[in-house]
């Protein structure tokens, strides 16, 4: 019996469709990018099924059958904090301490860390009294102690904050910190773009504009970076499309997004925790259609620490690319947040087999995704 080819496999499905839905999806397997209508008629009208389909024809387009990960850990330096963001269970507004790190003890975890290491993820709270030359001098530290180690450092928030406070333009606050050592930005502090959403779960915060010029300023400094999206709150789906449609615009202008994470809302121990945190299917749905709509996007990231690692593994049947890190049990926020997993660590071996059990291709990658062999 001869099995169905791809081809075989999409008229099959586009048959049992409503018109609407089998227009678009002829429209994803063709290649085409979509609307914004388009994009939320598949939130609101695809079932899962149709959903993981297509976000896999994405997903083979863009990286065939591999799953990438990086031996990683990051470093948050302090939970003070200028902003008070309602869903936050990081900062010294929902703690019963307030706690940073001096530069010795930051350099001391960098020293801990194995030579195979190749990335430190530094970003954490907006603290009042530190400013642009302490983290500079402090990226300068850290690449006289490990010259080849990337640091993705400073989210647009903590860049705006710094860069504002040393009455800087964003370019030239960059342009500084590139010297100085940083090698790429992570996409942080994205959370909804809708600026009346924003003004309700984080109304102290850089605003979206800005968090878009940052990185755009970025990118045209050759400093690629990530883009983010906290979903699963308030956000309406026409909010998410939204969010969305601005990173694709900047990706069309730019192409200096390296990937894009879409992170989930925890409710432990902040001021939301009356909202309930949304299902497995609506986290599914969340990475297939980012990755259906994000097509100028090479890479869809489940960040593990904030899904679980069981359902980033599911993950990959839905559009995503890319597992992170090995990450050594060095960040809080998720696990402040109540995510599943407390103490987040992964072996390379574990990641391996996560990533093959589902059926991909696993490849250690550097910062730029570029294979380690």
């Amino acid at each position: 019996m001869r099995l169905p080819e791809y081809s075989d496999i999409s008229e099959i499905i586009l048959k049992s469709l409503t018109p609407e839905l089998a227009f678009v999806s002829e429209k994803v397997i063709s290649g085409q990018s979509l609307s914004p209508a388009e994009g939320l008629l598949l939130f609101e009208k695809a079932e899962p099924g149709l959903l993981g389909y297509l976000a896999d024809v994405g997903r083979k387009r863009n990286n065939g059958d591999k799953a990438w990960f990086i031996r990683n850990f990051h470093v948050e330096p302090t939970n003070i904090c200028v902003n008070r963001c309602r869903f936050c269970s990081f900062s010294h507004h929902f703690s019963d301490s307030k706690w940073e790190l001096s530069v010795d003890e930051i350099l001391a975890k960098v020293d801990q860390q194995e030579e195979t290491v190749t990335e430190l993820h530094i970003t954490g709270a907006v603290h009042p009294q530190r400013d642009i030359e302490y983290y500079g001098e402090l990226l300068k530290k850290i690449k006289t102690r490990r010259p080849g180690l990337h640091v993705k450092a400073y989210s647009a928030v903590e860049l705006d904050y710094m860069i504002r406070k040393a009455g800087m333009d964003y370019r030239s606050g960059l342009k500084y910190l590139k010297d100085c050592g940083l090698d790429s930005v992570p996409g942080g502090g994205a959370e909804i773009f809708d600026e009346t959403v924003r003004k309700q779960i984080c109304g102290m915060k850089t605003g979206s504009a800005d968090w878009l010029a940052i990185h755009r300023a970025a990118h045209e400094l050759g400093l690629p970076s990530n883009a983010t999206m906290l979903y699963g709150h308030i956000e309406t789906y026409a909010h998410r499309i939204d969010h969305l449609e601005r990173l694709r615009q900047l990706q069309h202008e730019t192409r200096g997004f390296n990937a894009f994470i879409p992170l989930k809302f925890h409710s432990s121990n902040n001021e939301m925790k009356d909202i309930p945190e949304v299902s497995v299917t609506e986290d599914m749905k969340m990475y297939a259609v980012s990755r259906i709509y994000l097509d100028n996007f090479q890479h869809i990231k489940a960040y593990w620490p904030a899904l679980g690692r069981k359902m980033a593994q599911v993950s990959l049947s839905f559009g995503v690319d890319d597992m992170d890190g090995t990450i050594n049990d060095s960040t809080r926020i998720y696990s402040l947040a109540g995510a599943e997993e407390q103490s987040p660590a992964m072996t390379v071996s574990g990641m391996k087999q996560l990533i093959e059990e589902a059926g991909r291709i696993a490849v250690e990658r550097d910062s730029l995704y570029r294979p380690v062999l």
